[in-house]
């Protein structure tokens, strides 16, 4: 598909190709170069940026803003530019990601990379990081407030690059089975947690909480977002629609959580046969689906009991310390219908 053509698909401009529009305007928070015809930045940046945004996503981080706002006590509506600006760093990540795994799909839809070639797909990825620190600029906090909720998104963007490293330099065979867990812990806290813990700060600093409280909240995020890994990670495995992705992981020989519960599990034998079976599968000399299906077999029950804990403590840890509340209960019944939607 064209970039020229992407969004012909869509009766209605979606929300993200709406403010990817006023960004690029004139007066927008990035503007582009007049003296270049429109044609032209469609096909360099407006084209491939606008067929990303366009495809459906779930908008938990955005959602995770908002629900850090309310907890952190904020009046009126939360300043739409900071939910926004989290769900173009997710986009970003999620677009340079796939380069890196060398992934087929995404959302629905080939990979971008596939669509308009690497270097563009890395250059529109990079340049979401950017756009989002801008839109930051946009929401109208109080400059103390501002300051530190840049302070904050450089120093998310340098841990999630940091789990990023672990993700794309660590094989399962190459780990012993005693150091599993930290290192998918690491790289689930790097990648995952820090970027809904910033989202739910976000929102508590925008409500203008106190820092005890702003910190309670970003913790419940650190841990949302880690227990939204494990899910996902299972789901992976266990679940027809994200099939693919978890065959992408066990291409990869990544350590994912079913390797850390199968770890923990103490079943030496079982583990020394599924490692084998990974490194031949990395190796193009095995069926993946079969390492699939036996990994799925060993720790599925254990998965399901781990992620259930870990949401139930996520959401008892955020009730013990900011109080019970319509918006706790809220965020109870969000997460237990993300699980359930995973199969």
């Amino acid at each position: 598909m064209s970039p020229v053509a992407v969004t012909d698909r869509f009766a209605r401009t979606p929300p993200l190709c709406a403010a990817l529009d006023d960004a690029l305007a004139p007066d927008g928070t990035c503007p582009l170069d007049g003296a270049v015809p429109a044609s032209v930045w469609r096909r360099a940046l407006a084209g491939p940026a606008a067929e990303f945004l366009a495809r459906p996503g779930k908008a938990l981080r955005a959602r995770i803003v908002r629900a850090g706002y309310a907890l952190g006590g904020g009046k009126g509506e939360l300043p739409e530019a900071l939910a926004l600006a989290v769900e173009i760093l997710h986009a970003g990540s999620l677009i340079i990601d796939d380069i890196q795994d060398q992934a087929e799909h995404r959302r629905g839809a080939p990979a971008l990379h596939h669509l308009i070639g690497t270097p563009l797909a890395i250059n529109t990825g990079s340049w979401m990081y950017f756009w989002a620190l801008a839109e930051l600029g946009e929401a109208g906090l109080p400059p103390a407030v501002e300051l530190a909720v840049h302070r904050a998104a450089i120093t998310t963007l340098a841990r999630c690059h940091q789990g990023q490293a672990l993700d794309l330099a660590t094989r399962i065979g190459d780990v012993d089975a005693q150091d599993v867990t930290a290192v998918v812990d690491a790289t689930t806290r790097l990648k995952t947690g820090t970027l809904c813990q910033f989202a739910a700060e976000l929102g508590a600093r925008a409500a203008g909480a106190e820092p005890a409280r702003q910190a309670a909240i970003g913790g419940f995020g650190m841990a949302m977002g880690k227990a939204l890994q494990m899910l996902d990670d299972l789901g992976s495995l266990t679940a027809p629609s994200r099939r693919e992705k978890g065959r992408e992981d066990l291409r990869g020989g990544r350590p994912t959580w079913p390797w850390a519960w199968l770890a923990e599990a103490g079943a030496p034998f079982a583990w020394a046969r599924l490692v084998a079976m990974s490194r031949a599968v990395a190796a193009g000399g095995s069926d993946v689906d079969a390492l699939a299906d036996e990994l799925a077999d060993e720790v599925e029950e254990l998965g399901r009991q781990r992620v259930r804990a870990a949401l139930d403590a996520a959401i008892t840890n955020l009730r013990d310390a900011v109080g019970p509340g319509p918006a706790v209960d809220a965020l109870d019944d969000d997460l237990r219908a993300m699980e359930a939607s995973y199969g």
